[in-house]
């Protein structure tokens, strides 16, 4: 009989498999996105199809939405159809991760002949066909859509299926590349699970999944049971893609789990930002997991205890063939909206709002790319390239928020050397944005700003999905918001956040990305953690003085006795509205 500690031993090692799966991925993929910026997940899943484990690596986004892929693929393809070699792919964003560009790569596990799991990953690809940037209007105008099918048969690879691929998309070479890098990290995976097997006299995985799944449910309600029971609601207000759109949710906090309900939810969006629900789930989930148990790991049994309640035919839970492209523009802002409800539960346990939404954009030229007299393009380069870059998070209770990081998506930003590698563009400036930080006693995360023009004397575009530009990211309990957001033209044109826009030649595209909201009264914080930021060009002078009453000398430290007059005017005025 296997003892607890044989169990957490074995559980570990499960975690390094798959992890081994993430990196060898990661290793071998050909996109930016999955190299660079680690936009990608791996999971293994017992015979059933629930997700035992993941990978350290990888995105909230995808995990959790392909931890329901692997049943999908079960429901089309039973069990006792598969064989060794077998190999099942779909991008299909209800299916998948929400959206086209997301690959989803399924493996079946064998060991002496006997299913004995799952391998699954999934990987952006810097493109898929359609039109892009959110401009579709129907699912069927985002790019090419693959059912879940079989990719290998006995471990023959369908050359039918890749031909189809490299048909309908802008980079051949980098979307097959992808696929068998995903085809090989699930074959890794597949090894080291075997061996670990070996290891330990494993004939199947079922005891082991059941103990972790069981341990991870039991966790999780442990934690919730801890809260107190009742109801709550928060709502957000985001810049939407015609008009503002007003985010509503109401958590049911409950001895068998959570049940967080959606509601007076914006209808479908015209355009691409529409949201399945897989994927409204997943970042909903990865929210509250992060406040209320971020220790206990993220698998079936974790995320069963939280009931996820969206009326369909919504923005937040888009039916077939809605368009959904650019779904990471709402979907990414669930979880400052989750942490608006438990706020009222363990505030000191939540995050001010951040920037939230990824400022990734895809800078592509070239003819048929840009809009311009074929002749001109004639002789320029081709480029299609996805660049993942953030804004700032907001402040921590007794920290301060991250600048320049993803959250919550975790994705890396991409080195400007390998942008500038890829297309014939460069990057003039990349630097944190000072005074973008909500003020607070913890101050939020800066944002960054970006200039970019291109090599050649030719058009260039950029396809960008941006938010918090007209809303910026709330503080929390006094704090103050972060900026907001710009996208402008050194020329003078100010863009807005979401399109297709073309830059003319010896023009500059400059991005200032926003940043999160601060943390308890500016007022409060320590002099001396000021005067630190304003010699580290986090915040100016003059924001210093105003907002913070932190009055800086000339030897670049906080002159006592003026800051003192400074805050005693500044705490006469009305205190700013808390979130």
């Amino acid at each position: 009989m296997i003892d607890v500690i044989d169990y957490q031993i074995m559980w570990s090692r499960l975690i390094a498999v798959v992890e081994e799966e993430a990196q060898a991925l990661i290793r071998t993929a050909f996109g930016t996105a999955t190299r660079e910026a680690g936009d990608l997940s791996a999971g293994v899943y017992d015979v059933r199809g629930n997700l035992i484990a993941q990978a350290v690596t990888g995105t909230p986004g995808h995990v959790n939405s392909m931890a329901k892929t692997v049943g999908h693929v079960l429901r089309k393809f039973p069990a006792e159809t598969m064989r060794p070699g077998d190999v099942f792919i779909t991008n299909d964003p209800w299916l998948g991760t929400g959206h086209l560009n997301d690959v989803v790569v399924v493996t079946p596990a064998f060991r002496r002949d006997a299913l004995v799991g799952f391998f699954a990953c999934t990987l952006h690809v810097v493109d898929i066909g359609g039109t892009g940037g959110g401009a579709s209007r129907q699912v069927y105008e985002e790019g090419l859509c693959l059912p879940i099918v079989r990719l290998a048969e006995g471990g023959r690879i369908s050359e039918t299926v890749l031909d189809i691929v490299r048909a309908n998309v802008r980079e051949p070479v980098q979307v097959v590349g992808d696929i068998y890098s995903e085809v090989t990290a699930n074959e890794v995976g597949c090894r080291k699970l075997a061996q670990m097997m070996d290891e330990f006299a494993l004939e199947t995985l079922d005891d082991l999944a059941a103990y972790i799944l069981d341990r991870s449910r039991e966790a999780s309600l442990a934690r919730i049971r801890a809260l107190p029971a009742g109801t709550y609601e928060s709502a957000m207000e985001i810049d939407g893609i015609d008009q503002p759109i007003t985010l509503k949710a109401r958590l049911h906090i409950r001895p068998d789990g959570i049940d967080i309900e959606y509601f007076d939810c914006p209808g479908l969006a015209q355009l691409g930002y529409n949201v399945p629900y897989c994927y409204a789930e997943a970042y909903t989930c990865f929210g509250l997991r992060c406040a209320i148990a971020p220790d206990v790991p993220n698998n079936a049994g974790s995320l069963g205890v939280i009931r996820v309640h969206i009326p369909e035919g919504t923005m937040l839970n888009a039916p077939h063939p809605a368009p959904v492209q650019s779904r990471a523009l709402i979907g990414q802002m669930l979880p400052d909206l989750v942490f608006g409800c438990l706020a009222q539960v363990i505030p000191d346990k939540v995050m001010a709002e951040g920037s939230a939404r990824l400022w990734s954009m895809r800078f592509t030229g070239g003819l048929g790319r840009v809009k311009a007299d074929p002749h001109l393009l004639r002789d320029a380069r081709r480029f299609n390239v996805a660049s993942f870059h953030s804004g700032g998070t907001g402040a921590r209770f007794g920290q301060d928020g991250l600048s320049a990081t993803a959250f919550p998506s975790g994705v890396r930003n991409i080195p400007v050397e390998l942008t500038e590698t890829y297309a014939p563009v460069v990057i003039r400036r990349k630097e944190l944005r000072m005074d973008s930080g909500g003020a607070g006693r913890q101050r939020g995360g800066l944002g960054q700003v970006m200039e970019v023009t291109c090599t050649e004397p030719v058009p260039f575009a950029v396809v960008t999905s941006f938010d918090r530009m007209k809303f910026p990211a709330r503080g929390r309990d006094g704090g103050l918001p972060g900026a907001q957001g710009t996208l402008r033209l050194a020329s003078g044109r100010d863009l807005p956040g979401k399109g297709y826009h073309q830059i003319d030649p010896g023009d500059r595209l400059i991005v200032e990305m926003p940043g999160g909201g601060g943390y308890h009264d500016p007022l409060s914080r320590a002099p001396e953690q000021v005067a630190a930021d304003v010699r580290d060009e986090l915040v100016s002078r003059a924001q210093a003085e105003a907002l913070y009453g932190v009055v800086i000398g000339d030897n670049g430290e906080a002159d006592v006795a003026a800051t003192e007059i400074r805050r005693r005017e500044l705490s006469r005025r009305s205190s700013p509205p808390a979130l």
